[in-house]
């Protein structure tokens, strides 16, 4: 099962950090979701999406499609990360 979240005009906050953490706690996949309000440029987009595994950890790693932001909780670090 995968959650979604999505990031608005406030951006990226200690909150939804948080509340990242606590669902990966549960689940291995998360979906973010970029509202226009956010951004509608690929590179704060890339940004965005490294400052939350950044954040997370080494554990975790993302993926973008359109503005979506795939990210995967790993249970061993992949050896392209190490």
């Amino acid at each position: 099962m995968q959650i979604t979240i999505q990031i608005g005009k406030n951006g990226l906050t200690e909150g939804l950090i948080q509340n990242l953490k606590n669902m990966f706690k549960k689940h291995d996949d998360a979906r973010v979701h970029l509202l226009k309000t956010a951004t509608r440029d690929k590179e704060k987009a890339e940004q965005i999406a490294q400052q939350i595994c950044a954040t997370l950890g080494r554990k975790y790693t993302y993926k973008i499609v359109g503005f979506t932001i795939f990210i995967k909780k790993w249970r061993k670090i992949p050896a392209s990360i190490k």
